[in-house]
């Protein structure tokens, strides 16, 4: 793999605790049937939640921490009878830079900690930003 002269850094902001402990027990979106969890937002990044309340949509941006980063082909939604498809074509996990953006609502704020949902990312999943959704 080539890479590029650019470099880019992330740092987790804090992490998703949410009862899908398993990449297979989660929907492929959170409109799919996923539960809320909780955000634990790190406590030297919890300033940045200033101004955020209940029943506010936000993106959270997560990196998929368990997800293949040399896959570029994919049958979407995991079904063989979808034909091969460049992973920037579709929502597949295993990408290049696998970072999810999941469009939740904000259902409860206790100090650093936001109850959201719904979400499909797994327990343990890595939260890079959130941003709020501007209509």
């Amino acid at each position: 793999m080539e890479k590029g002269s650019t470099e880019a850094r992330l740092w987790p902001i804090g992490v998703i605790s949410s009862v899908l402990k398993d990449r297979s027990e989660a929907p492929r979106q959170g409109s799919e049937g996923a539960p809320d969890a909780w955000l634990d937002v790190y406590p030297w990044a919890a300033e940045g939640l200033q101004g955020l309340e209940v029943g506010d949509e936000i993106i959270v941006i997560t990196w998929f921490h368990q997800a293949r980063r040399d896959v570029f082909l994919v049958h979407p939604r995991s079904d063989p009878r979808n034909p091969l498809t460049g992973v920037f074509a579709t929502r597949s996990p295993d990408r290049p830079n696998p970072l999810g953006l999941h469009p939740v609502f904000v259902r409860a704020i206790e100090g650093n900690r936001l109850r959201i949902g719904p979400i499909e990312a797994i327990d343990g999943t890595p939260v890079v930003d959130i941003k709020p959704v501007l209509r």
